[in-house]
């Protein structure tokens, strides 16, 4: 998972502010409750201690408060309940206390006292094991002494509803939660589902397919004005791009025959008896200047017919490795001028479906490569072989080797490695991007490795075709 992606910083946002929120609010909603309960039980022991207050308290006197005991006992019995009285006069003597109840666990000796001076209260009592709450008012007997009435109840049946309201929302958060990212994730997902489909038709589109456009999102938001945007500027693009091909076949067409007319006249001047040797030698400069304009031309030429989609014949059934073998045997007088030995290798029955003028232009403009930059006594081996569903042809040499830094420019067009070095060679800087533009127009692909001073491989894969029912 890529956690720098934008759907996954999405989702974690998404996730962790939800997250929060049901935390929130599930702590709000349990401190709510918890204090709406309080308040209840605070409400109904406060009731009792004045019912208490005014039926049992205000008729009795000093010599009545041992039976006032039975009467509480016969009224709300305390003990079976799980409730919690206390009745105290002002000097502090205690008229009446409950004893321990049967179901609860708390000591009522062990609930602290009240000032009669701070009635009427409500409270919370903390005690060992156990939590009350305690309500507490004033009374006035009938020969005018003040009481005290107390009267609590445990929490316990508050904090068993608060456990299980706790362990529901324990439950039931995370799963909320995991439903919610989900449904995040795949809201997120389908939001950025036309921004992958821009990106893989985009990274698709080449200079061979710029009539192609990315697919238009009908959502009337930022994306869909994007869409549109780069399809206007893949528009822009291909105008430009059409226009410097098309000036570039014009250009090319129209040197040719100029170049050509130069090159005979030059010829038929050289052949003068009469001239100087000062004026053969700058004939000769300029008829190798007129060469070398002449071969970029056609080299131009030739790019803008296959920029074009214009091959000059139908493609066929070409034996790629019969093929290998009489270029290299025809290249093999360019390389002995160098002092290079052509090592040629090829399987039997490598079948590729092509142009067999073109196919050939690749191998000798890689042989040829190979060629210029290998040191006098070097070689060059050319192989053809089976690799899979493919047909490899490989061209490998004992050069100079090339750059890393320029390894993925060596098929651009005029891209020399070293601009001198490449003209004493003879390059243009064309024949690499001729080979790549055939293998393109041919279905193949041609990659190369190479390590200064270590030489250069130049590999062109290219489909195989079945041979069954052709004849011999």
């Amino acid at each position: 998972m890529n956690t720098r992606s934008l759907s996954f910083r999405l989702v974690t946002w998404y996730a962790g502010v939800l997250s929060a929120a049901f935390v929130l609010l599930g702590a709000l909603t349990i401190f709510l409750l918890q204090r709406y309960l309080d308040a209840n039980l605070l409400d109904t022991q406060a009731r009792r201690a004045r019912q208490i207050a005014g039926t049992l308290i205000s008729g009795t006197g000093r010599a009545a408060e041992p039976a006032l005991a039975a009467q509480i006992e016969n009224l709300y019995s305390p003990e079976a309940s799980g409730r919690f009285i206390r009745i105290t006069r002002a000097d502090g003597a205690a008229v009446y206390v409950s004893g321990a109840p049967k179901d609860e666990p708390f000591d009522p000796a062990q609930v602290p006292p009240v000032r009669l001076a701070a009635v009427p209260s409500s409270r919370i009592v903390r005690l060992p094991g156990a939590s009350m709450a305690v309500a507490a008012v004033g009374a006035t007997g009938a020969e005018g002494t003040r009481y005290l009435v107390e009267v609590g109840a445990s929490r316990s049946g508050i904090e068993a509803t608060l456990a299980r309201v706790l362990t529901m929302l324990a439950l039931g958060l995370p799963v909320a939660v995991l439903l919610a990212v989900g449904g995040g994730f795949v809201l997120v997902r389908r939001s950025l589902a036309p921004v992958a489909r821009m990106a893989a038709t985009a990274e698709a589109i080449t200079q061979h397919n710029l009539s192609e456009r990315l697919p238009v999102v009908q959502s009337g938001d930022e994306l869909e004005r994007l869409s549109l945007s780069l399809n206007r500027m893949i528009s822009r693009l291909e105008d430009a791009l059409h226009g410097s091909k098309q000036f570039v076949a014009d250009a090319s067409h129209e040197l040719r025959t100029p170049l050509t007319v130069m090159r005979g006249e030059l010829e038929n001047l050289a052949q003068d008896a009469q001239l100087t040797l000062e004026t053969r030698e700058a004939l000769g400069s300029v008829l190798e200047e007129v060469g070398r304009l002449i071969g970029i031309v056609e080299g131009l030429f030739a790019l803008s017919r296959l920029d074009a989609g214009e091959l000059p014949a139908p493609y066929q059934r070409v034996d790629l490795g019969e093929l290998a073998t009489v270029t290299a045997g025809q290249m093999t007088l360019l390389a002995e001028d160098k002092n290079i030995r052509i090592a040629c290798h090829a399987d039997s029955g490598v079948t590729v479906e092509g142009d067999p003028a073109r196919l050939k232009q690749v191998i000798v403009n890689l042989l040829d490569n190979a060629i210029k930059y290998t040191p006098a006594g070097g070689r060059v081996r050319l192989s053809v072989t089976h690799s899979g569903a493919d047909a490899l042809l490989e061209v490998s040499d004992d050069g100079i080797g090339i750059p890393q830094e320029a390894l993925a420019h060596v098929f651009k067009r005029f891209y020399r490695v070293d601009g001198s070095r490449s003209r004493e060679q003879g390059g243009a800087g064309l024949g690499l991007s001729i080979v790549e533009s055939i293998c393109s127009a041919h279905g193949a692909r041609v990659e190369v490795s190479s390590a200064p001073g270590q030489g250069s491989t130049f590999r062109v894969r290219a489909p195989l075709v079945s041979t069954a029912g052709v004849s011999a």
